[in-house]
């Protein structure tokens, strides 16, 4: 797929995401653009279904939206308060050491640095991206499971990981896409490009995919 195929497809698909479910992230960033927000609610998405994110997200928001609020609460509290997300203990651990380094390395001000996100415990690429382009509109492609596969099924990468996908993404996607692809695909991921029987049928852009390793389709 070229990048004048893929601005077509991106395009589209843009226009069609009004009418799928917004991550939660992207609901907590259109909300507020508070970065300690976008960076508690993506911990909690890991590894976890985007309902059960949005509803732990709420109850914890409801009770700390802070680094000083989240931690007058208790690891058992916010365990409580975050179950069922995937790794719950270790994530209330997490957001307890990551909202303590905050306040008392950053002064409780998100660091909008990579590397500085990057030290923080639990946040990982995916993440520290997410914080960058959401909380801050600092340039950065986040990857998660869904767009490193769409953008390998589409054939405009040839990745074997995550990690891979975004360097690869770094030399090649047009800049106006950096931003927005992720809420894109990972809308297109959840409501039709499914990782197994993806629904091609009810695709706006099938006519464009390339296809690459779907053996069953709908």
């Amino acid at each position: 797929m070229t990048n004048k195929t893929l601005d077509i497809v991106l395009t589209i698909l843009q226009k069609e995401a009004k009418t799928w479910n917004v991550p939660i992230v992207t609901l907590v960033a259109e909300r507020s653009r508070d970065a300690f927000q976008i960076l508690v609610s993506t911990l909690l998405s890991l590894r976890t279904k985007d309902e059960t994110t949005t509803a732990a997200s709420r109850r914890l928001f409801a009770r700390a939206d802070s680094p000083k609020t989240m931690l007058r609460l208790s690891a058992q509290e916010i365990e409580k308060l975050i179950f069922p997300v995937g790794f719950y203990k270790r994530k209330a651990k997490n957001l307890l050491d990551v909202s303590r380094i905050i306040l008392e390395k950053y002064r409780g001000i998100v660091p909008d640095d990579l590397d500085e996100l990057l030290s923080l415990p639990g946040v990982g690429r995916k993440t520290a991206n997410l914080v960058l382009t959401l909380g801050f509109g600092k340039p950065g492609i986040c990857v998660d499971t869904h767009v490193h596969r769409i953008t390998n099924r589409f054939g405009y990468v040839s990745t074997r990981t995550p990690e891979h996908t975004e360097m690869a993404l770094r030399e090649k996607l047009p800049d106006r896409w950096w931003i927005p692809i992720n809420d894109i695909l990972v809308a297109f991921g959840q409501s039709l490009c499914r990782p197994t029987s993806p629904w091609c049928s009810r695709c706006k852009v099938e006519k464009y995919c390339e296809k690459i390793n779907v053996d069953k389709s709908r």
